[in-house]
Order: structure tokens, then sequence, then C-alpha cells
């Protein structure tokens, strides 16, 4: 670029006044942000709207000029909807780019619909907007996979598999209950989200740079127009937080962990080695060269992208923790974590759903791995504590039966009354007697228990709040 040209910068930068040097080619590729940001396009047509009117309302600017305002950004909101706007990278995001193009079609008078606003109050009604329809985005996909999951385990309350601790067999369980754990889960990440719209009820425009505007503004009007229960109040806080946008990371991040651990079962319970479900192959990849392989790739691509969404929680975290009040152009890191995180999780969420409702469940095998009789050790540690053994003695007792049973080949379900009262005189019967699986299931009658009465009884409570939470979602959508 020569001389001449650095003295005289273009025109199109809207805020060139105090520079005498065109800005060099490496930092506007550098420093833009439009090739993501125009993701906010919607958005900052929506407040620049509500910004005109409010502008118009109160006389700083002529009505005819509001008229003639909100009708440029009308038709520039249409040619984006149908793609064909030019986003110029050189106008840096997508603010510049949609006023650019204003003043290009209206004239002149596109000067004043920057009026008592920066791009710092600017932004972050933009982002906060988005925020808002994303975490109900991520609400809509957790209802249907918490919809799935409910549906599969009202399938499967007779369905009876070990539970695991450690990787290692544990106690038996129904699948309706170990589905409904997850169902839970996801309960609670949808409830994080709702949180989040709460904290997102004050509209950060008309906060200006830093310290407001001299002009007399109405921010209650503008604020009332986009949706927000009022403005926000404190200036600083308005430009330089970005905790809702942290917040929105770390649902997202809890909600992908969740999906990840569901994935991972998904792959594990799909070998050959355990064998208890098997994928559509609507869900499922083949092998380039194995002609028999049958792939969870689509749980394993979960998983993998559990540590993307998380990275970007870490990412924005570390791009915030420095930065002295208020706006900082680190700042700009924000936007693709969270563009990328509200992708990734809604097409994870997505993909499991389907993945749940349409994969075959082998209840033979869960069956047969569930007649294991060491899942029933601890009922026989507390038929000696309902004799009046302390739990201690008990769980030692059984050890040793345990560990005779597994050096002998023994069934554990085979010992006798004497063979058990060679290790306690306090055992009452022998282990006919007091072992069986379907007891075993339906003594642990306790509120979150795996009993079949206290299933069901979740998975009713699960159903209503979840259509409790989709009549919500509609009433917000409407």
């Amino acid at each position: 670029m020569s001389t001449e040209e650095r003295r005289n910068p273009p025109a199109a930068k809207l805020w060139g006044g105090r520079f005498s040097e065109a800005t060099d080619p490496t930092v506007e590729r550098f420093s833009a942000s439009i090739a993501f940001d125009q993701a906010l396009a919607r958005y900052d047509l929506r407040g620049s709207v509500a910004h005109a009117r409010m502008l118009g309302d109160t006389g700083i600017i002529p009505s005819g000029d509001v008229d003639t305002i909100v009708a440029g950004l009308e038709e520039i909101g249409r040619d984006i909807e149908a793609g064909t706007f030019d986003f110029d990278p050189a106008l840096e995001d997508i603010h510049m780019n949609v006023e650019a193009r204003l003043t290009q079609r209206i004239g002149a008078v596109a000067g004043r619909l920057h009026t008592g606003r920066s791009r710092n109050d600017q932004v972050a009604t933009d982002l906060a907007l988005y925020l808002r329809d994303a975490a109900r985005a991520a609400r809509r996909g957790i209802a249907t996979l918490r919809g799935v999951l409910i549906e599969r385990a009202q399938e499967h309350v007779g369905t009876v598999l070990p539970g695991y601790t450690h990787l290692q067999r544990a106690q038996p369980v129904r699948l309706a209950h170990h589905w409904h754990a997850y169902e839970q889960m996801l309960t609670r990440d949808a409830g994080r989200f709702t949180d989040l719209d709460a904290r997102l009820s004050l509209c950060p425009l008309g906060a200006g740079a830093i310290a407001g505007s001299t002009l007399p503004l109405d921010r209650d009007q503008t604020a009332a127009a986009l949706g927000f229960d009022g403005p926000t109040t404190n200036s600083m806080d308005t430009v330089a937080s970005r905790d809702a946008a942290l917040e929105f990371l770390s649902a997202a991040a809890i909600c992908m962990i969740h999906l990840s651990r569901m994935a991972e079962e998904l792959v594990m319970w799909s070998s050959s080695e355990f064998g208890f479900v098997e994928l559509a192959d609507a869900y499922s990849t083949g092998s380039s060269l194995m002609p028999q392989k049958k792939n969870p790739d689509v749980p394993e691509i979960v998983r993998g992208k559990s540590g993307r969404v998380v990275g970007n929680l870490v990412s924005l975290l570390m791009s915030v923790k420095g930065l002295p009040l208020t706006y900082n152009r680190d700042l700009q890191e924000d936007k693709e974590p969270i563009f990328d995180s509200a992708r990734t999780l809604g097409d994870c969420l997505e993909v499991m759903a389907g993945s749940l409702a349409t994969l075959r469940v082998n209840v033979e095998r869960m069956g047969e791995a569930a007649q294991d009789p060491m899942l029933l050790a601890t009922d026989l540690a507390e038929a000696l504590v309902r004799e009046g053994v302390p739990f201690r003695e008990a769980h030692e007792a059984v050890g040793r039966i345990v560990a005779h049973c597994v050096e002998k080949d023994i069934d554990l379900r085979s010992l006798s009354h004497a063979d058990l009262q060679a290790f306690s005189p306090a055992f009452p019967a022998g282990a006919d007697q007091l072992l069986s699986l379907e007891r075993a299931l339906e003594e642990r009658s306790l509120p979150g228990g795996t009993a079949r009465a206290r299933v069901e009884e979740a998975l009713a409570v699960a159903t209503d709040t979840l259509a409790s939470e989709r009549a919500a979602l509609a009433a917000e959508n409407s």
C-alpha cells in the first residue's frame, strides 16, 4: 500500500475520523469478526430497529428519518435471509457491515442510527438476545432426548441388568431405572439453561461505551421492545461482563459430559463383550476394510465432541480472567466458542435422541448377566444385619463367603444353611431362601430405589415434569 493510500483511508471506516492512515491489511484480517459474528445479524437488526424507534419517540431524531431507517434495516434483513448480502471483512463486524450498507441505501440519514449507542452495548445486546434463543434451543433439544429416555424406560421396566460401579458388576437394577438416571441428569441440565434465561432478563442497550449517554434515551422502551424486563443497572458492568456467556458455555459443557457418559455406555453395550444393545443401521457406520464391522460412530463422535465444548468454556474463561474494566477487544473471543458450543450441543442432542429411540435392547443378554449370583452378596450381608449383626461384621463374613465361592467355583446361591453358619452363626436360613433376584429389586423400595413401583412412580413424575417444561417452552416461543 502506498504512502498516499495510507494517508487517505477508505471512507468505509465508520470510526475513521480520528485516523490519518488506513488499517494495515494484515490487521484487518486479524481483527475482523464478520466471518463468524454474522450469526448475530438478525439480533443486531432487531436491536437497531428498537433503538431507532426509541430515538424517534423521544424526539432525538425526526420521525421521518426513523421510518426511512427502519425500512432500510428491514430491507437489509430480507437480503441477509435470502443470502444475497455481501459481507465485507474490511468493515470488521456485523454492526459496521449493517450500518455501511444502510448508508449506501438511504444516504446520510443512516448516520443518525448510532446516536446514543456504542458497539459495546450493541454487541452486548445482540449477545444477550442470541444467548436467550440458544438457551431455549438447548432446552428444546434436551426435552426431546428426555422424552426418548422416558419412553424407552417405560418399555423396559421389567428388563433387568447388572448395575456397575468401577465398571464391575455391583447390584441388579432395572433398565428403566438406569435410563431414568440419565433423564434426571438432563433435567438438571435444562434447569441450568432456564436459570441462565432468568439472568438475561435485563437489556444492555443504552449503556453506551462505558458510562451511558447525555442524550435523553428511553432505555425502558428499548428493553420492552426487545422482550427484556428492564434495562441493566450499571453501564460498566453491562459492557465489560461476559458471565452470561460463560454460564451458557458451562451449562453446555456439563450437558455434553452427561451425553458423553451416555455415549460411552452405548459404545460398550453395543460391543460383542457386552451385547446389551444394537444400534440401528441409520446410527452406525461400517469399516472400509472389514466387512463384518458395525461401528458405533455416532456415540463415539458425541463422546469426542464433549472435549470440544469443554475446551470452549476454558477458552473464554482464560480470555476474560485478566481483563480490567470495561470493554477490551479480547472479548471478541467470546463469539466463536458460543456459536460452536450451541451448534455442537444441538447436533449431539439430536443424534443421541435418534440413537436411543431406534436401538434394539437385547433383553435376554442383560437378563443372563443379571443372573450373576455375586450381585446378591450385599443382600446376604443385609440378611445378617436384620438379625442384629453389625454391618461391618456382616460385611466381613460375606466377604469371606465370596472368597470361598470364588476359590471353590461355587454358586453363592447354592450354599446351605449350615454352609453359611460356618461363616456366621447368625444366618437364619440357606442362601436359596435368603437370595432372590426379584426380591433384591423389590425390597429396594425406598424413594429413589429400583423397585418396580418406585421406578414407575419416578417415570410418572418425570413425564409430568417434562410436559410442564414443554408447555413453558411453547409459551416462551409463542
